[in-house]
């Protein structure tokens, strides 16, 4: 039996929220001093890659149409980069700056993804508003690591990056399945379960 897909949003949601807390305190206390400990750096780039990992699964059970696994599949492939290129420049490994970009990529493509994937109207049920306002929230944010990748000592840019999840945490955490929003509920959606 699979847990209510706000659960999961909800678990996505915290760990969103630990990503935005690590990118913050980097931003906070500088990367010179970030990097003291040696595993730090590794931080938020593991997670976003874990996240990536997670998403697999939420491909797998939480499929209820083709345009849904394509979707989760293209987010779990981007994060994946993201966390990767973010790893190998950490590490060291990668040199381009350009690896950066890989955080803009998974950015417009999760936008692009929530606003396809959704096929419902922003007012027909709470869960429908959530989709359009994080598609158009990862889009217009994406502004953010894409400054970010030509300018990545720029504390504003990298300050706008760790708070766009920490925006989409919160989203992430109003999430019910079947609930109305702004007092409105389409009478295809269903009864609220709560």
């Amino acid at each position: 039996m699979t847990p209510a897909p706000e659960n999961v949003h909800w678990l996505f949601a915290s760990a969103f929220l630990g990503l935005s807390l690590f990118m913050l305190a980097e931003v906070i206390v500088g990367p010179e001093v970030w990097a003291k400990r040696p595993w730090r750096p590794y931080l938020w780039p593991s997670l976003l890659f874990v996240l990536g990992l997670c998403m697999w699964s939420v491909m797998v059970f939480y499929t209820n149409s083709a345009i849904h696994m394509i979707a989760h599949s293209a987010w779990a492939q981007v994060m994946m980069l993201a966390g990767a290129a973010e790893l190998g420049l950490a590490r060291g490994k990668l040199k381009s700056t350009y690896w950066r970009l890989a955080p803009f990529l998974a950015f417009v493509v999760t936008g692009t993804g929530f606003l396809v994937h959704e096929q419902n109207g922003w007012l027909f049920q709470r869960s429908a508003f959530l989709h359009h306002l994080l598609g158009w929230t990862f889009l217009v944010a994406s502004v953010f690591p894409f400054l970010r990748a030509f300018r990545p000592r720029s504390a504003v840019w990298a300050t706008g990056f760790a708070l766009t999840f920490m925006v989409v945490a919160v989203m992430l955490y109003t999430d019910r399945d079947v609930a109305p929003i702004f007092g409105h509920l389409s009478p295809l959606a269903g009864n609220p379960h709560r």
